[in-house]
């Protein structure tokens, strides 16, 4: 198979393989990617020379960066206002990528994923709603979006709204990294395996169950960093705004709550702000797919924001790392224009639905 291609797809000894193959770009998600995986996916799902779908990255930085921003920045800049979002190249990429996403989330068979090196964005998308989840002592875990004028999505407001007390409005609001130990214990991964023992497990999935084979060579994983700091982050970030947070933040004598304070302070006002209220709608919402409707919504209305744009530019395209976000304060975010993140699509609703709700 040419190393050309994007996603390398093979299946033998039992297993669906799938190899993301952008290693220069971090393996980074592109529309003809997700089509192709969802493509395998639904091929294997009903495929008795199938047992496990495995999937990797290739390269030694990561399993996935993410999606490809680039073109989600070329088409806000350069879309005609009388385009729709989501019938933009990029609502179309996001309308597939989540459909991948729930399609991972009730994976008939065993999904085996490892999470080596860097995975943020939709790197968590492809990885995190997975039923085998791994992790190495090389793992970094996160969802950025908000540092790029964007809010979490690829079902990340589920996962990050179901971590323990406030950890993932922590992790949301200040981007941080998960390393192994947190990722665990946040529920974005399930199992650490040391790396150098990622290829002896890879060839011992292809004459043993998923669940048996992980656990010839998972050990107990680092110490995560995040658990021991419960006490301020659930104090803080359990306020009902994102400047009350901040308050709460700079008030409490935890010097890592004065940092998160600056940290949240860099980033987009309006973002944050939407992903606070995202957080806590998915919170409530009995389903990925729920979710991932309304992350939809948010997606497309972002198309049509300063910040996306301005957000991209600074921080990948000009790369001066100075965003100069319109609303510039918390202060100054109109609640109109939160509300306007949630509005109904109409006819381009995602529409994704539960098995019970299909029957």
């Amino acid at each position: 198979m040419s190393d050309e291609l994007e996603v390398l797809i093979d299946k033998r000894d039992g297993l669906g393989l799938i190899t993301l193959n952008r290693p220069k770009a971090i393996n980074a998600l592109s529309h003809a990617m997700v089509r192709t995986i969802s493509d395998a996916l639904r091929d294997w799902a009903d495929d008795d020379e199938v047992r496990t779908v495995v999937v990797t990255g290739a390269g030694e930085r990561g399993l996935c960066a993410g999606g490809d921003i680039v073109a989600i920045y070329n088409d806000a800049k350069n879309r005609r206002p009388q385009v729709s979002g989501a019938d933009s190249e990029a609502g179309r990429f996001w309308r597939d990528e989540y459909i991948l996403n729930a399609l991972i989330g009730r994976y008939p068979k065993p999904y085996v994923v490892v999470m080596d090196g860097i995975v943020m964005g939709g790197g968590v998308g492809i990885a995190g709603h997975g039923s085998h989840r791994i992790v190495t002592e090389r793992s970094s875990v996160g969802m950025p979006e908000v540092g790029i004028g964007f809010i979490p999505d690829v079902g990340g407001t589920y996962l990050l709204s179901r971590a323990p007390g406030e950890l993932g409005t922590h992790l949301a609001l200040t981007t941080a990294r998960m390393k192994a130990g947190d990722a665990i214990a946040a529920g974005f991964a399930d199992y650490f395996v040391p790396s150098e023992q990622i290829p002896s497990l890879l060839n011992t999935l292809r004459t043993e169950s998923a669940d048996i084979a992980i656990a010839k060579y998972a050990t107990a994983a680092p110490e995560p960093e995040l658990l021991a700091q419960r006490h301020w982050i659930d104090a803080c970030y359990s306020a009902d705004t994102v400047a009350q947070i901040v308050t709460r933040l700079q008030a409490n004598p935890a010097e890592q709550a004065a940092q998160a304070a600056s940290d949240v302070l860099t980033k987009s006002p309006v973002a944050l702000q939407v992903t606070l209220r995202s957080l806590r709608s998915a919170r409530e919402a009995d389903s990925l797919e729920a979710v991932l409707n309304e992350e939809y919504r948010v997606s497309v209305a972002s198309l049509d924001s300063h910040d996306l744009v301005e957000g991209i530019r600074a921080q990948v395209i000009d790369k001066d790392r100075n965003p100069q976000w319109s609303p510039a304060s918390l202060a100054e975010v109109d609640p109109a224009q939160v509300d306007a993140y949630f509005a109904e699509l109409g006819e381009w609703e995602l529409g994704l639905t539960t098995p019970k709700e299909q029957r």
